[in-house]
């Protein structure tokens, strides 16, 4: 079986039977392909079965010459592990040539967390007096109160959110479904955006039932994730927040403020959709090294 056809066959294996979201499929194809360009052009390899570990270990190296992190690195690793498993799982290949290769060592990066009086100035930064900044108010809002990931937040219907039971319902990776309590505050937030804004901004497509997206724009449709980024980056500058601000950084101190206050890790897991512990695990150590920061700032003996 040639490079090509294998990784055809993984792909359609990661749609079909895991059910794998596009997004996640095609970046797993990029980091295959890659693979299978190198193997053709540096190494004259282009059958699966000639494939062995000094190729892998060679398609890695090329990668840190090429200042790729070795995060990156590592992760492209993983998704190789993945092909080589299903290749000798369902095609009979005789061996992995993955499984002699270790992935590089790397620190692990701790995600940006905002404190609670740099949540309320980004909260508070939006105008609503317009519709815009009702939208933008209400979409912050729930983010920080569901932790959603801004793919999640950007793609929910009206029809997922029960104001009355106080809660959404979300579709997630893989398609793996969730129910996430609101809170006050973000259910008003949204029944006021509903009932004050949104018609306003589908008043020129065709009124509020012209889309069933929760957060729309003046087009017609559901906002995109990419100029969600930018309105997020635009309040935390108005707002004076000196860090580099994403809306996944919400998400990250959605989790993390639960925890200091003593939410159960596997509550937090829960909540974020994590389909591994360990991923949630990160947000312990976050909370561990905010409270030592807050005893040494404020403690007379610290």
């Amino acid at each position: 079986m040639n490079l090509d056809d294998a990784i055809d066959a993984y792909l359609v294996h990661l749609k079909v039977e895991r059910n794998l979201a596009e997004n996640t499929i095609t970046a797993y194809g990029n980091d295959l392909r890659q693979l299978a360009h190198f193997c053709v052009e540096h190494q004259d390899c282009r059958t699966i079965s000639e494939v062995d570990d000094g190729h892998i270990s060679r398609f890695l190296l090329s990668l840190a010459n090429q200042d790729i992190s070795p995060r990156t690195i590592a992760r492209k690793l993983s998704t190789l592990k993945g092909l080589f498993k299903f290749l000798r799982r369902d095609h009979s290949l005789d061996s992995d040539p993955t499984a002699r290769v270790d992935a590089p060592r790397f620190g692990q990066k701790l995600p940006v967390v905002l404190d609670l009086d740099e949540v309320e100035d980004l909260l508070e930064a939006p105008d609503r007096a317009t519709p815009e900044g009702m939208r933008d108010w209400a979409m912050f809002e729930v983010l920080y109160a569901t932790g959603l990931r801004v793919s999640e937040l950007v793609n929910l219907l009206q029809r997922e959110v029960d104001l009355a039971a106080g809660y959404v319902r979300i579709v997630g990776k893989g398609d793996k479904q969730r129910v996430v309590p609101l809170g006050e505050v973000a259910i008003d937030a949204i029944d006021d955006y509903e009932s004050q804004a949104r018609g306003e901004l589908l008043a020129n497509a065709g009124g509020p039932g012209a889309s069933p997206a929760l957060f729309v724009t003046r087009r017609g449709g559901a906002m995109s994730r990419q100029a969600f980024w930018k309105i997020v980056k635009k309040y935390a500058l108005a707002a004076g927040i000196d860090k580099s601000v994403s809306p996944h950084d919400l998400r990250h101190s959605f989790a993390t403020h639960l925890l200091e206050r003593g939410a159960d890790l596997r509550v937090v897991q829960a909540l974020l959709g994590h389909a591994d512990i360990n991923t949630t695990q990160i947000y312990t150590h976050i909370a561990r090294e905010r409270l030592k920061d807050l005893h040494d700032q404020h403690h007379p003996r610290a």
